[in-house]
């Protein structure tokens, strides 16, 4: 059964992989700063907001998405102040690294059968769905969940730019015969888009939680009894979300959420499927509030 490591497992070819990738590795400067001063226990909300004031074009996203029906709060947030009075330091960081995941999803050469906006549309419908299940469970934490569900499959990005032409061979046999999906990714590469994510998210230094959850996704119950609830969260969305046939959905093909999931995540079977068909309209108001 797996932990929760500081880091991901060393892998030699994941290692190689984000060696060898070049855009999508590096996230925005000013995104950085964000997650280090989040995940400072000594850190304000002063030193966050010097830092996202010096960036108007981020200043002006964070407000659009705060002021959007996404939140919901009454009356107009016109600070960035009072965003973070109201939202929290964790809130405000997980909004701007959601605003700075578009660029990554275009980023790289075209690969036949993965097109990155289509991954990008397949991950806002899985972070959706999280948003929603977290608030069926009357949970506070929406946007930890809505991250997870954005970079769950951040690996398959690593997979297109560092290795078109496997990752097209994945494609031909996944279209000649579809099985699991991270059974062929093993097959071809000898690594799935979850190491690959987990490596680049490490390599980010994103939260321990959002790294175990990038790279168990599919597989949530190997991990320890307390490390798997978001993990478990983000399984049961990416099904659903492929089931409602947004964007790239080959990746949960075939995949039924189990007893043990439900569980843990602490829902029911009809609650949890009873939202399939709320998600195709969610992403297109959240596509919008995200992609401007």
């Amino acid at each position: 059964m797996a932990d929760a490591p500081n880091q991901a497992p060393a892998n030699p070819i994941v290692d190689s992989a984000i060696g060898r990738i070049g855009e999508i590795a590096t996230l925005p400067e000013v995104t950085v700063k964000i997650i280090q001063i989040v995940e400072d226990p000594k850190a304000t909300a002063k030193e966050l907001h010097t830092i996202i004031k010096h960036d108007p074009a981020l200043s002006a996203k964070i407000l659009k998405v705060v002021n959007s029906a996404f939140y919901g709060l009454p009356g107009q947030i016109s600070s960035i102040d009072r965003a973070i009075v109201l939202l929290g330091l964790s809130a405000i960081k997980n909004i701007s690294i959601a605003m700075s995941m578009t660029r990554m999803f275009r980023a790289g050469k075209p690969v036949e059968g993965i097109d990155g906006m289509e991954v990008y549309r397949h991950s806002l419908a899985v972070a959706t769905a999280c948003r929603i299940l977290t608030k069926l469970q009357g949970r506070p934490s929406l946007e930890e969940s809505f991250l997870a569900g954005l970079l769950h499959d951040l690996g398959l990005l690593v997979e297109r730019q560092a290795f078109p032409q496997q990752t097209q061979e994945i494609m031909k046999r996944f279209n000649a015969a579809p099985k699991s999906f991270v059974q062929i990714e093993k097959e071809v590469l000898g690594a799935d888009h979850q190491m690959f994510g987990q490596g680049l998210a490490a390599k980010w230094r994103f939260p321990r939680v959002l790294r175990t959850a990038i790279g168990y996704h599919h597989q949530p119950m190997e991990l320890a009894p307390e490390n798997r609830e978001l993990a478990a969260l983000v399984n049961a969305a990416d099904i659903l979300a492929s089931r409602a046939g947004v964007g790239f959905t080959a990746s949960a093909w075939g995949e039924q959420i189990s007893d043990e999931v439900l569980q843990c995540i602490n829902l029911q079977r009809a609650d949890v499927e009873a939202i399939t068909e709320q998600i195709p309209g969610e992403v297109a108001s959240t596509e919008a509030l995200f992609s401007a």
